[in-house]
């Protein structure tokens, strides 16, 4: 096994996080790629783990927390750790220490940088970030947001904890009467998450009448801080599904819905 470095030739894996293969994934568009171009320049950093023959089947990201989508100082976040584990494409690479390596090697390099520690976060649920994993390899519980959790190791005495930013309970929906209101909250990091966002939008699309979409962009910590979300969906107040996102079928039962419940409304008024 190797550890290896983003470089011109591997990073498109990195843009769909090594599952070149998927067709889902092409739905994601390029909100990951222009994530990194406006990231790279603020300490975010990539890693690659490839086996004897050269195969990549892991990958990990991490950046300053100050840049990231949660609150601290002087230590490094880690976005995402991830080993592909799928038989299509390049194939299981899980239970062969890709993980672990990959987490010591993003550790090596945030001390070596002047890190006071490194946070992560985690899942409650056993599947995929699962915070026990995280604790497994010596790290902290420092803070839980509703099944979330932050995870840190300090690597000084002096390290500050890191905090979930936590969703305001004032947000502005923009809801309006004879509309069915969307509000998108994107990142733009996670394929994921911008999957679903690239779904509700074309959905939305056939509703012009109907629905408004208000895409609110949260690349930037100011923005993070004002809204307490990074990444998040909701129709009419009521939050969409994005962890795993859902359907494209779905997403279009719901919003038939809706418009059907709207158009009943105003009928009665």
């Amino acid at each position: 096994m190797q550890i290896i470095d983003l470089n011109d030739e591997n990073k498109h894996l990195y843009f769909v996080c090594l599952e070149d293969w998927s067709d889902e994934m092409k739905e994601a568009g390029n909100h990951k790629e222009l994530w990194y171009n406006k990231m790279k320049d603020r300490g975010l950093r990539v890693k690659f783990a490839a086996d004897d023959a050269g195969v990549i089947g892991g990958m990990i990201h991490y950046l300053p927390i100050e840049h990231s989508i949660v609150e601290g100082k002087d230590l490094y976040f880690i976005n995402c750790i991830w080993v592909h584990g799928y038989k299509e494409g390049r194939g299981n690479f899980r239970k062969q220490g890709m993980g672990k390596a990959l987490l010591t090697a993003a550790e090596d390099d945030a001390r070596e940088l002047g890190a006071k520690g490194i946070a992560a976060w985690g899942i409650s649920l056993p599947f995929w970030m699962r915070a026990a994993w995280f604790k497994k390899q010596g790290y902290q519980k420092v803070d839980n947001m509703q099944g979330q959790v932050l995870l840190w190791k300090p690597f000084s005495d002096d390290a500050e904890a890191p905090a979930w930013i936590r969703p305001k309970a004032d947000l502005d929906f923009g809801l309006e009467p004879d509309k069915v209101a969307i509000n998108a909250f994107k990142n733009g990091w996670c394929p994921a998450q911008n999957l679903l966002f690239e779904r509700v939008k074309r959905a939305a699309a056939d509703y012009p009448d109907d629905v408004v979409f208000r895409e609110v962009d949260t690349f930037e910590k100011k923005s993070i801080s004002e809204y307490g979300l990074t990444d998040a969906m909701f129709i009419n107040k009521r939050a969409v599904q994005n962890g795993p996102p859902v359907s494209y079928k779905k997403i279009q039962n719901i919003l038939k819905k809706n418009v059907k419940r709207l158009h009943k409304n105003i009928s009665k008024s």
